[in-house]
């Protein structure tokens, strides 16, 4: 009998394949090829969920550029990724689980090169769990998104953060025709004003004086596009904001600390920082949509504006007591397996093919990017392809929900401090299995489990898993598939646990 997760995939490399022409050479073929819609991919840095004006959740930040993109297509509000951005970023390659590829954490740019995940025997003592390193390259064996387009005949750009790996495993090597400015750097080059800082190794240049650094990715993108503007292209644009970022820009900091005095004294979005960089994310965003229209080829393009994880809920960069940024009504952020941490911005832009204004309220997971885009586009996948994405491109057209479940695996301690654990969301209810269970402070090393109805609690706070205990089996047995379908490898006991040993920089719980 074929798992849920096993039929997965399977359905969508039927769905994409019977949906697709057999491709036949000569002059028809490649006129074919000519007309097929050019993909132009918005990937941001730790955007999350309520850090745009789609959803209503904000009253801080200015995003009137991606308001005008979503109004031009189609919105999701349930649409979902990794909660760190190697992970995400992986699955948007390949069409695969983390779990699957062994990529579970931010690990991209270290100097170790595992393809995959490593168990690890024992942990921290005042861990119950002993947590394996994930993978910190994408493998090359994989036909990712760019190697199936260059195939189909696109010119394939890169632009911006990769985080997947350093030369052998950069774009370059994984299907792309130009990759700018080639770093393999987990984040913004050392600020996001010139003069920049670039990784050891990286040879782009530092940037005139105060020039943004995603303005000049646009520029590169831009003069990429138009080069190619005859023939279908790929543009990857991955930027580097808003992720965590060091300083705002002056003049737009001033701006959004006198908009504070206008909010609430508790409204939770209150880094002026922060918001600036949206601001300027946003109209980057807006100079790359506009260049489309003054080339003509706006109506041949497909778009996709999204993030790869949730907002950065916690202190950093300059307001060294003030959070980057605020998931709410969703709780916590970044690197939490809960709806901040995982929920994310998604628009699809494809005019007439998708309707304009419209709001999708299918559940979208990060892995369905490579088999809905490929179908989309017209591309056949590589023969004998295995993928754990739907092709969900009926849910773009306005025709209807193709997925009704969710999972993810993220087997680390993360930085608000919560235990190891994989969740599913089928329907309006969500399950998180902690491994070896919570930070609770006792002797207990049993599984941990949180029960959520997203419908009525969408910030997870009511944890019903002790009246429900019948979901909690049936949503458990499903994690209990998939991690086995995807040969995840699972955090062990920790035999070293000590339950009174305080966690690195907290005060004995």
């Amino acid at each position: 009998m074929k798992t849920w997760n096993t039929f997965r995939w399977a359905a969508s490399l039927a769905l994409a394949v019977t949906t697709l022409p057999v491709r036949t050479r000569g002059a028809d073929a490649e006129d074919a090829e000519a007309k097929r819609p050019n993909l132009l991919f918005f990937l941001t840095d730790d955007l999350g969920w309520s850090d745009t004006t789609l959803y209503g959740t904000t009253r801080f930040y200015e995003t009137p550029n991606i308001e005008r993109l979503a109004k031009r297509g189609i919105r999701f509000t349930q649409a979902y990724a990794h909660p760190m951005c190697t992970p995400s970023r992986a699955s948007i390659m390949t069409g695969l689980w983390p779990a699957r590829l062994g990529l579970t954490e931010a690990a991209g740019h270290v100097d170790r090169v595992d393809l995959c995940a490593v168990p690890k025997a024992a942990g921290a003592p005042w861990q119950k769990a002993a947590c394996p390193w994930g993978g910190s390259r994408l493998d090359t064996k994989y036909p990712t998104l760019a190697k199936s387009l260059k195939a189909a005949g696109y010119a394939t750009g890169h632009f911006g953060k990769w985080h997947l790996g350093r030369e052998p495993y950069d774009p370059l090597h994984n299907g792309f025709d130009v990759d700018v400015p080639h770093t393999y750097g987990p984040a913004q080059p050392g600020c996001y004003y010139a003069p920049w800082k670039w990784p050891e190794g990286v040879k782009y240049d530092t940037g005139r004086p105060g020039e943004f650094v995603d303005d000049r990715m646009a520029d590169e993108a831009i003069r990429f596009m138009k080069a190619h503007r005859a023939e279908p292209f790929y543009c990857n644009f991955w930027m580097f904001s808003p992720h965590g970022g060091p300083q705002g820009k002056p003049g737009l900091v001033e701006k959004y600390t006198r908009k504070l005095d206008t909010l609430p004294a508790d409204y939770p979005q209150r880094n002026p920082d922060t918001a600036s960089l949206i601001e300027e994310m946003d109209r980057v965003v807006g100079r790359m949509a506009d260049a489309l229209d003054e080339m003509g080829i706006a109506d041949r393009t497909l778009i996709v504006f999204t993030s790869d994880n949730g907002g950065w809920s916690w202190p950093s960069g300059r307001l060294k007591n003030v959070a980057m940024t605020s998931n709410a009504p969703l709780r916590s952020g970044k690197s939490a397996l809960y709806e901040g941490g995982v929920r994310i911005p998604l628009v699809f832009v494809w005019p007439g093919h998708i309707p304009s204004g419209a709001q999708g309220n299918a559940i979208f997971s990060s892995v369905d990017f490579y088999p809905t885009l490929l179908t989309a586009l017209n591309v056949a996948p590589p023969p004998g392809s295995t993928l754990d994405g739907l092709n969900e491109l009926p849910a773009l057209l306005g025709k209807g929900p193709v997925a009704d479940r969710t999972l993810c695996f993220f087997p680390h301690y993360d930085r608000d401090l919560d235990a190891p654990g994989a969740s599913v969301r089928q329907g309006d209810w969500k399950l998180i299995r902690r491994f070896f269970g919570n930070l609770d402070h006792t002797k207990d090393q049993s599984d941990a489990y949180e029960l959520y109805n997203l419908h009525d609690d969408i910030g997870e706070t009511h944890n019903m898993a002790a009246v429900r205990p019948a979901k909690v089996r049936e949503l458990d047995a499903a994690l209990t598939r998939y991690l086995h379908d995807t040969g995840a490898v699972l955090p062990v006991k920790n035999s070293g646990y000590d339950f009174e040993a305080p966690e690195p920089g907290q005060e004995h719980r």
